[in-house]
């Protein structure tokens, strides 16, 4: 019988970029492949689950590990800043994983049908065992790849069984408050969709406190919270991992990479750099150079 690792490996090894990510037809529907360790991978992660079904991973937020491996699921409820590893994975046996993003509106949907009281679970990051239903309902998604008739009439309906049955899970508090209208997490999330979009820009703290429909003072604490970052570090920790792609995966100089996410100074950003990477810029940039 076919098993979801079966379905993620077929999938990561036709169509894995050289990052070992391979989108899927289906909308926010990942798979990602690794023949070996890899080094510290910067983030501001967006809410996801992660299926991993072969190898182990971990990830860090702030102090905490987070350490997880097949048969384990990863859950980041928030824009959160992490730092990930793989750390077992190698050409006889790749890492491989499933990521889902969650879908706010589709767990705003499921949370006025469930009627489930909040009680309180707040932590951003959580792992554990896969529930057989989740494994079960990611199977039939990732199956609805090579029935593209199908997928048009299944896709929504297996990507809300997915939510529903992380929703009736233990950690289903803590989703629930993605779709909650009005929440603190549901208006920081529109601030942060802003500072994705543009983030090399100049953005005013005044105008995000405006979309989250809050006061500058509890806009500013509110986002921390959720975050663990004010606006300002959250931009910053965007434009330092643009910059660190651009250098990395397309040949940009520091100087370029800087300019191009929004930096007006130089020296300003090959500090900063330094301080998120623990290098400065010219030492990755050396590093692509050196495997060319």
């Amino acid at each position: 019988m076919e098993t979801l690792f079966d379905t993620v490996r077929r999938h990561a090894d036709a169509n894995a970029n050289p990052a070992g990510v391979a989108p899927t037809a289906i909308t926010g529907l990942s798979t990602v492949r690794a023949t070996a360790p890899s080094g510290l991978i910067h983030d501001i992660s967006r809410p996801l689950v992660c299926l991993v079904v072969q190898g182990a991973k971990q990830v860090t937020m702030g102090t905490q590990q987070y350490p997880f491996a097949a048969g384990d699921t990863l859950l980041i409820t928030a824009n959160v800043p992490t730092v990930s590893q793989i750390t077992r994975a190698s050409i006889a046996s790749p890492y491989y994983s499933l990521v889902m993003e969650l879908d706010p509106a589709i767990i705003a949907e499921l949370a006025l049908e469930m009627r489930v009281v909040l009680v309180g679970d707040q932590a951003a990051v959580k792992v554990g065992p896969t529930d057989a239903e989740i494994a079960d309902a990611a199977l039939r998604l990732m199956r609805l790849l090579e029935r593209p008739s199908s997928r048009a009439v299944l896709e929504y309906q297996l990507m809300r069984e997915m939510h529903y049955w992380l929703l009736a899970g233990k950690h289903g508090d803590a989703i629930r408050r993605l779709g909650m209208r009005g929440s603190h997490v549901e208006r920081v999330a529109r601030a942060v969709a802003v500072l994705r979009n543009e983030f090399a820009e100049p953005i005013t703290v005044e105008r995000l406190a405006s979309i989250s429909g809050m006061g500058i003072s509890s806009f500013h604490r509110y986002f921390r919270d959720v975050t663990s970052l004010s606006p300002l570090q959250f931009q910053k920790h965007l434009r330092l991992i643009e910059a660190r792609r651009l250098m990395m995966s397309e040949g940009a100089s520091a100087t370029q990479a800087a300019f191009k996410v929004g930096y007006e100074s130089v020296p300003q950003f090959t500090r900063e750099y330094g301080r998120l990477f623990g290098q400065p810029p010219v030492r990755d940039t050396k590093g692509v150079v050196s495997r060319a």
